[in-house]
């Protein structure tokens, strides 16, 4: 699992090509947008998606969780994508796995389910969570608002790539702007959102199995 340390805030920040964050100092896995329950959503609705795409994320992130073995895990935001459903199932039994570890959702407005369902779940919900004055919240923000920093999720973002002979790669990323940065979407079935950052600002981009700093 090759990724980045990235020295940030005074913290240490491995950037996962499996579109995570461990964040060293609180032993915690952060991600964003994983939509369980997306694809099931969709095939209610008549439209065909592949199966197995739930498996296949929580899959991923068995793997990080097996790498860093982290003491908690906060999900900002769209942990779920709509009301429970049989995804939502699929994902209470594969909890049962980790009943050490502590999972905190800062709601997403996805995240809609009854909140008896949540705790059935073991899973803390939060309007809005801080740690080491580092805040996260679902919403992008403009300012720090008074933390030393602020990570947020919901845009799926991406950045592209340019090559020789005018090659365009769109790529997800994790951004650090001045006071806020964004997480990328964990979820395969998501879109992404075209970000057009400062020159000063970090972008690395997630290509396959690997981080690249692009600037």
């Amino acid at each position: 699992m090759v990724g980045e340390i990235f020295h940030f805030q005074q913290q240490h920040w491995h950037l996962s090509p499996q579109r995570a964050i461990f964040w060293e100092e609180e032993k915690a896995l952060i991600l964003s947008d994983l939509h369980l329950g997306k694809a099931a959503h969709f095939r209610k609705a008549g439209i065909a998606v592949p199966a197995g795409i739930v498996q296949e994320d929580l899959f991923r992130l068995q793997q990080l969780i097996t790498h860093y073995l982290p003491e908690r895990i906060i999900i900002v935001g769209d942990m779920f994508h709509s009301r429970e459903n049989n995804e939502v199932q699929y994902f209470r039994l594969w909890r049962q796995q980790f009943p050490q570890i502590i999972f905190d959702l800062v709601k997403g407005n996805h995240d809609i389910m009854a909140e008896e369902v949540y705790e059935q779940l073991a899973i803390r919900v939060h309007p809005s969570l801080t740690l080491r004055d580092i805040h996260f919240i679902h919403e992008p923000c403009e300012d720090s608002n008074g933390f030393a920093y602020t990570f947020s999720g919901h845009l799926h973002p991406a950045f592209v790539m340019y090559g020789a002979g005018r090659q365009r790669l769109r790529l997800p990323c994790f951004y650090f702007g001045r006071h806020c940065g964004i997480l990328p979407a964990f979820g395969d079935f998501t879109g992404f959102a075209t970000l057009d950052p400062d020159e000063r600002d970090p972008v690395f981009v997630i290509a396959g199995k690997s981080i690249i700093r692009a600037q």
